[in-house]
């Protein structure tokens, strides 16, 4: 493999900059780069900063340094290693690499310093992944699930998995190679139970797919419910200042309006929509505004990962709640509306008037919370509802979110359960074994494309293209 190099800093002016270097030339290209300004010098003692200057092709100063070597195979790329610390101004660390390049190694292309870990053993593809999730974790939770899935903790559960498949494709094997011979083979009802019992694993691992979308990506969270609900009060509540227009005027929100934020760690897209209801200009040739808006809140609350239903209590009033059937029409479209998303009911207003049940009867099994954006009473307590809601009422399980697969794992994984599903079936019907033998080896490949054992070149090509070019 040739030597590669490449800055492992941002662009731009910093304080440091770092050029890293990997492979077989990595301590000699350092040490014809270094000039050591300790007298005790020696030959570039392992894992130990030294102090020098960088000199050029000319044997002319570059820059105040520190270097180290680090011998493979106990690196990151699994190779022998070198970096360079020196001032992070563009120029230096420009030159500095320039430098390197002239002496003999290579630019590195994206992602190339993970990739040869994954090729050396040192990572498996899931945990390479990880490296390139944690730099882009835009919040504490991804960055916590970034943390676990570099652990291997996804990697490991998925070859488990796999060793399961493989050693029923040795028992079937026997089974088909020697069927009338005096061997333990496996039995069909041993067989089917063994296929069960991974296909659970494998959907268990599926559902905490959506849990790791919401905490790399962050959730769209709409505020949906009638006009003068009170929706624009409780975005302004829920981010800590008033970035809605408010009046009493029915229809003030015209366009939907969305807010970034972060709730306890948790990144949100907080969506504040029209109220939802028949406008006044319904059925003219021309569109009104208030039927544009109320079209896009409609969308919105198609594409919802969560949405807060927003009731105005002080309308509704205390026997509101009674009622076996919603009696808010508009609060009716919009839970048919977001379909499969999870629904948090916020009883507004409760200032003004409390709820003579609560919850609601009609509300069956929806968490419910009574709180007045007016006033901030019960704020905190719909925002930590809200965020049990979207991570599935799992607040305290930090190492499940390892486990999480990301969409690009997920789909293998899908894969993999579509065949694993198809052999189950298979087994009921009695097919041969030997017919069966082939979908478990498409199950066990699928779960090994998961972690790279089984992934193709351009599969690998199109993940490490993502990265960054220093890592």
């Amino acid at each position: 493999m040739p030597t590669i190099a490449a800055i492992a800093t941002p662009p731009g002016a910093g304080g440091i900059g770092i050029v890293r270097l990997s492979g077989p030339q990595a301590k000699n290209l350092l040490a014809r780069m270094f000039l050591p300004l300790s007298p005790r010098f020696e030959n570039f003692r392992p894992w130990l900063l030294h102090r020098g200057r960088v000199i050029d092709c000319k044997g002319e100063a570059l820059d105040d340094v520190l270097a180290v070597f680090m011998p493979g195979p106990r690196t990151f790329t699994g190779e022998d290693m070198a970096e360079i610390h020196c001032h992070g101004g563009p120029f230096i660390v420009q030159a500095v690499l320039e430098n390197a390049l002239r002496l003999g190694a290579r630019q590195a292309q994206r992602g190339e310093f993970s990739r040869r870990a994954f090729c050396n053993g040192r990572l498996d593809l899931s945990q390479a992944e990880a490296v390139a999730e944690l730099i882009a974790a835009p919040s504490r939770e991804a960055l916590r699930y970034g943390l676990n899935r570099l652990d291997g903790l996804l990697g490991r559960r998925v070859l488990a998995l796999r060793e399961e498949l493989e050693a029923l494709r040795g028992q079937v094997c026997l089974a088909v190679d020697f069927p009338e011979e005096e061997v333990e083979c496996l039995a069909p009802e041993a067989f089917a139970r063994a296929v069960n019992r991974v296909a659970l694993a494998v959907r268990q691992l599926l559902a905490g797919q959506k849990r790791a979308r919401i905490m790399q990506q962050g959730a769209l969270v709409v505020l949906a419910g009638a006009v003068n609900a009170g929706k624009s009060s409780l975005l302004n509540a829920l981010l800590g200042r008033n970035r809605a227009l408010v009046t009493e005027i029915p229809g003030t929100t015209r366009d939907f309006l969305e807010e970034a934020c972060t709730l306890d760690g948790l990144p949100l897209r907080l969506t504040d929509t029209a109220g939802l209801r028949a406008t006044d200009d319904a059925g003219n040739a021309v569109e009104s505004v208030e039927e544009l808006g109320v079209a896009l809140s409609r969308e919105k609350l198609r594409q919802a990962d969560a949405v807060v239903l927003v009731l105005d209590g002080a309308r509704l009033g205390p026997e509101g709640a009674k009622a076996r059937v919603c009696p808010d029409p508009a609060a009716r479209e919009a839970l048919e509306l977001a379909g499969e998303a999870p629904v948090l009911l916020a009883w507004n207003k409760c200032d003004l008037c409390l709820p003579a049940v609560f919850p609601p009867r009609w509300a069956g099994a929806m968490p419910c919370c009574a709180v007045s954006a007016k006033s901030g009473e019960n704020v905190e307590a719909l925002a930590t509802a809200l965020r049990r809601l979207l991570l599935a009422g799992s607040l305290e399980q930090p190492a499940s979110d390892g486990l999480a697969p990301n969409a690009r794992q997920a789909l293998a994984l899908e894969r993999a359960l579509v065949e694993l599903e198809a052999l189950a079936a298979d087994l009921r019907d009695k097919r041969p074994y030997d017919c069966c033998a082939v979908r478990l080896e498409a199950a066990a490949a699928l779960l090994g494309q998961v972690t790279g054992l089984s992934s193709p070149a351009e599969v690998l090509d199109g993940v490490f293209a993502q990265f960054c070019i220093g890592k």
